[in-house]
């Protein structure tokens, strides 16, 4: 047995961490728009653990959340400078060891390269050196990896995707063998599920797990699933739904599979959107879900709740954050029980 662990998303959590929208993201034109979503989002983490924000401008967060009524105490607010707020992908990987949680920081290069990314490939260091994860040690990986690309279901199992990890854009040098080495050495993995489909259209991140499909407990995996033959992702999400079917659990049996219902499709101007229900994020007794405005929200609603009961499970509109390319989940990083001070 390793003497690491990467714990599930639906253990116990110290708190979240977030990177405030501001007028050089990319949501400088639609800031009146976006503020709000992340305040919804700062209620619902507030409510139950602490929210860690990465920002340039701490005061003006610390008003627009005080004019929310969000409670200063559950509240940490780092003076930190951001390109971007998708935190998922270049946020601290927390890992287990028998010392205690470990955070490992991966390169960050905006997914091959697409964007500036100097800055938040920084945070997670800036972070640890001000001090906002207390005693927990950092490791700095060679590796460039973002959260978004890698499910566990805390067990030793990781599930990701091929168009992502073995895009030449990430870790050229490395061949699949050597990535899956690396997985398993740096995160205490022993089984790696690829899956070879599955992807949206509008996605910058070369098909993240989180946008896929989801691990949930009691050996269940919960996926996106395409129901109409006349979209163009049809096909490829049939062929997923056959790879996720032929996996099997550790017992030898196959996975519990809860299909997510496919919203309508969603786009800006000619640009279609990758609107997806599985990009939820994980808390402490509760799961937030990203919603669309669309007829399938109910449904995605209730599938969710069946993949995680006992939890409160609380509809966000993801509407104004789609139109950058993502949702909930890539806009957050958990930070397991144990990290924060």
């Amino acid at each position: 047995m390793s003497s690491i662990r990467l714990p599930a998303e639906w253990e116990r959590q110290d708190g979240v961490l977030i990177a405030w929208p501001h007028a050089a993201t990319d949501w400088a034109d639609c800031l009146d728009r976006v503020e709000p979503v992340f305040i919804e989002l700062a209620r619902a983490i507030c409510a139950r653990e602490t929210l860690l924000v990465a920002t340039p401008e701490p005061e003006r967060v610390k008003k627009r959340l005080a004019q929310a009524g969000i409670a200063p105490d559950r509240v940490r607010l780092a003076k930190v400078p951001t390109n971007d707020t998708w935190c998922r992908d270049f946020g601290p990987v927390t890992i287990l060891r028998e010392t205690g949680p470990q955070l490992l920081d991966f390169g960050f290069n905006a997914w091959g390269l697409k964007f500036a990314a100097d800055l938040d490939n920084q945070v997670t260091r800036r972070l640890h050196r001000l001090g906002f994860f207390g005693d927990t040690p950092l490791s700095v990986q060679g590796l460039v990896l973002e959260g978004g690309s890698i499910e566990t279901d805390g067990a030793g199992t990781l599930l990701t995707t091929s168009r992502c990890l073995l895009n030449p854009n990430r870790n050229p040098h490395l061949s699949r063998g050597e990535i899956e080495a690396r997985l398993c050495s740096q995160l205490g993995i022993d089984r790696v599920h690829w899956l070879d489909h599955g992807w949206l259209a509008g996605d910058d991140t070369d098909a993240h797990i989180d946008t896929l499909a989801r691990f949930a407990p009691n050996d269940t995996i919960v996926h996106i699933a395409c129901d109409d033959p006349q979209d163009e992702h049809y096909a490829d999400l049939a062929t997923m739904a056959g790879e996720l079917a032929r996996l099997r659990t550790r017992s030898g049996a196959p996975y519990r599979l809860l299909p997510l219902p496919w919203p309508r499709a969603v786009y800006d101007r000619n640009r279609r959107l990758p609107a997806s229900y599985a990009n939820f994020l994980i808390i402490n007794d509760a799961v937030l879900v990203p919603l669309y405005d669309d007829p399938a929200d109910e449904r995605a609603l209730e599938v969710i709740a069946e993949a995680y009961p006992g939890r409160e499970i609380i509809g966000i509109d993801a509407r104004p954050l789609i139109t950058q390319g993502g949702a909930i989940h890539c806009l957050t990083m958990q930070l397991p029980q144990g990290v924060l001070p």
